[in-house]
């Protein structure tokens, strides 16, 4: 039976985790334990309320991703079967369920790893301000928003603990991580990148754009935290794809539109969506998994 909304978990004789903006992370020694909440966040900030059943999405549309693209890279996923992990609990969470990953432990890089396929979002913004050599991306001019680029490109950005995440040089990021291990990330993530692109478009789904981060463990790095999910990717309707304007989209910028027209002052705490907003956007995340996936997760309306 599909659940109300899970903001926050607490599982006794577990350390307290660390707490994301979505998902909430054990550190059961040798492993993580990783849990995605229903929370849901736009300009830096948590909303007062979740959408129900995201954490399952998130958690459900990662496992195909990481099991579909395992020959480019290696990742983290140790598991995401309930039984197996609940039997290492102290007690029965069902709460948990479809929402859990045992994941390897590794240290992050301080770099999100971004492709875009497509010009759009903060991109755009800086080729209006400086035009197609922006981060010496050599783009050519006239590009309109959400035109397509000549060929996806890297790019690099800064991981913000507080504010806004800000787009790198490649320089920036070679200083940061080192200029093999960059090189090796910009490598797996637009192979990544373009892989998933193709089996989206496959699907009627255009991947505008998707952030990958990578960690260092004792057996060098891994593809680790989340996968081509709508919470980190744009996906667009590949029916209704007309450049020049946004896109019909399944990700949060349908909560981010909501939000600017609503008043707040984009500062935390996020206010409380209303339900018709709630109920929609659940809804665009569904649509994504099972067009991704060509399976339906949940069949049942949310409890609310």
């Amino acid at each position: 039976m599909t659940m109300a909304e899970l903001l926050h978990t607490a599982i006794k004789g577990l350390p307290a985790p660390k707490v994301g903006k979505v998902r909430e992370v054990y550190d059961l020694g040798d492993e993580l334990l990783i849990i995605a909440t229903d929370r849901i966040s736009a300009f830096d900030a948590v909303m007062a309320n979740g959408i129900p059943d995201k954490g399952r999405i998130l958690t459900a549309m990662s496992t195909f991703w990481f099991h579909l693209l395992q020959h480019v890279c290696p990742n983290h996923l140790i598991t995401t079967d309930d039984e197996r992990i609940q039997v290492q609990l102290n007690a029965p969470h069902p709460e948990l369920y479809g929402r859990s990953t045992f994941a390897r432990k590794a240290t992050p890089l301080p770099i999100e790893c971004v492709a875009r396929g497509f010009i759009t979002g903060s991109l755009y913004k800086e080729y209006k301000l400086h035009g197609g050599g922006v981060h010496a991306f050599g783009l050519p001019e006239g590009l309109v928003d959400s035109d397509r680029l000549p060929e996806p490109i890297f790019s690099p950005a800064t991981k913000a603990v507080e504010g806004h995440d800000e787009n790198l040089s490649w320089q920036g990021a070679v200083d940061l991580v080192g200029k093999e291990t960059a090189e090796r990330v910009r490598d797996w993530t637009l192979q990544l990148y373009s892989e998933a692109a193709a089996h989206a478009e496959k699907n009627g789904l255009i991947l505008a754009d998707t952030k990958f981060e990578f960690g260092e463990t004792s057996d060098g790095l891994i593809l680790i935290d989340e996968a081509l999910t709508p919470d980190s990717s744009r996906y667009w309707d590949a029916t209704l794809y007309s450049p020049g304007k946004s896109q019909a989209s399944f990700d949060k910028q349908f909560v981010r539109d909501y939000l600017e027209q609503s008043g707040w002052n984009k500062l935390p705490p996020g206010p409380v969506l209303p339900p018709d907003i709630v109920a929609k956007t659940r809804e665009k995340y569904l649509e994504a998994y099972r067009r991704v996936t060509g399976e339906v997760l949940i069949r049942e309306p949310a409890v609310v």
